[in-house]
């Protein structure tokens, strides 16, 4: 009876647990933590929207269970905005299906397509549901790296999953994708999209896009989607949220949107867990969908000014931060001085010291390792407080090393 159940068995040890013990001591203690770690949200969610779900939940029909794939009304709105948006047009009935966060999406998804031991090549560094949702589904994972020298070469990745695909047995069946990508910030183009569609098609690959950070961009073109190429709806389905966008996170609302067929092996298996979310809720963000872009602006707007602060904040600071093009998350290098612990002890270090709290990178793969990731969640003044911070750590860094060395001997 002691030993571990198999799925839990399957999944490696929380890489973040031991940073979030750290933060809840500290914060348990008195310590004022600034906290960079989670991708967590803290504007207010626009009032028009806030406002359409107080008056729908005031309707006592809306109490009720309701539709697994999403009401009609909400999944028409998404199907609108993919029109506006990205000039690509998606029937409501077959190719929408509203979700509980583009998370649960991704996960039930891949319980619906995924046979013992199928192989899916994943990216990594990566948000951790890319590649577990399918090891908890009982699938084989292949890591595909994404990044050279702290940067999304497209080229090489092709190459890589080239790769991959030649050297698994059983063949692959199917390639995870995310731009603009948590953790990493990198951001892909249309060219990139039809060399993969072009890829998938030839090795009959599904592909899977996370789209998650569709409006958080600050510098050229708004991130594309992969639907925009002709013929990828063929193989194709792709998740969005408006957790990000809207600054909804605890709402729960995403969306997975393409090829019929995995639509419907994702409506077919969420039909036996779930009455979908909260009417009101979906009502609600029908109305976001339908409703002004200002405030997709003025989101936009805040993470933009806090990135900005981030940056030149930390360059003053004497840790040198690439300004980030799109998401809420800055992928830092490990500074040179402390490299050499890995982004593990780093965050340590900087919770210790300096009182922040950022997310290490090796959480996110073990191609993460040398890098945290920071998220964009705190005001403009506690940014610069935590730069202030983290200077004393990079200036007083001799004497952190030989207290870490001294303690570790």
């Amino acid at each position: 009876m002691s030993e571990e159940f198999y799925r839990i068995k399957r999944l490696p040890p929380y890489v973040f647990a031991e940073v979030n013990r750290l933060k809840a001591e500290y914060r348990a203690g008195g310590v004022d933590i600034i906290d960079f770690g989670m991708g967590n949200p803290d504007m207010d969610t626009p009032s028009h929207i806030v406002d359409k779900l107080c008056e729908t939940a005031r309707r006592p029909r809306t109490h009720r269970y309701s539709a697994s794939k999403g009401i009609p009304g909400l999944r028409k709105a998404q199907a609108g905005y993919y029109e506006r948006r990205f000039g690509v047009k998606l029937d409501p009935e077959t190719e929408v299906i509203a979700t509980l966060g583009s998370k649960e999406g991704l996960a039930n998804l891949a319980m619906a397509i995924t046979a013992p031991g199928d192989v899916m090549l994943v990216p990594n560094p990566s948000y951790p549901i890319h590649p577990y949702g399918f090891m908890i589904a009982g699938g084989t994972l292949r890591h595909i790296q994404t990044l050279v020298d702290g940067k999304f070469d497209p080229e090489a990745y092709l190459r890589a999953l080239e790769q991959a695909v030649a050297h698994s047995v059983p063949k692959p069946v199917a390639v995870v994708v995310s731009f603009p990508s948590n953790p990493t910030a990198q951001v892909t183009d249309l060219d990139f999209y039809r060399d993969l569609v072009a890829f998938a098609k030839k090795h009959h690959l599904w592909l899977l896009s996370d789209l998650a950070y569709s409006e958080i961009y600050f510098d050229g073109n708004p991130p594309p989607s992969l639907l925009q190429i002709e013929g990828a709806k063929d193989i194709s389905v792709e998740f969005t949220s408006l957790s990000k966008t809207y600054a909804m996170p605890g709402w729960r609302m995403g969306f997975a949107v393409g090829n019929q067929r995995l639509i419907g092996a994702l409506t077919r298996i969420k039909s036996y867990l779930d009455y979908g979310a909260f009417t009101p809720v979906q009502v609600a963000a029908a109305a976001a969908l339908n409703g002004p872009d200002d405030c997709i602006e003025e989101i936009r707007g805040i993470y933009k000014s806090r990135r900005d602060v981030l940056v030149q904040a930390m360059a003053r600071a004497g840790w040198d931060i690439p300004s980030p093009p799109a998401t809420m998350f800055a992928w830092a290098p490990v500074p040179e001085k402390f490299r050499h612990l890995g982004s593990m002890e780093f965050s340590k270090i900087l919770l210790r010291e300096a009182e922040v709290a950022v997310a290490p990178g090796v959480g996110f793969g073990e191609y993460g390792e040398g890098y945290v990731r920071l998220g964009l969640v705190e005001n403009e003044q506690r940014i610069r407080q935590a730069a202030r911070n983290i200077r004393r750590v990079i200036d007083d860094a001799d004497r952190i090393l030989a207290d870490y060395q001294g303690a570790d001997a």
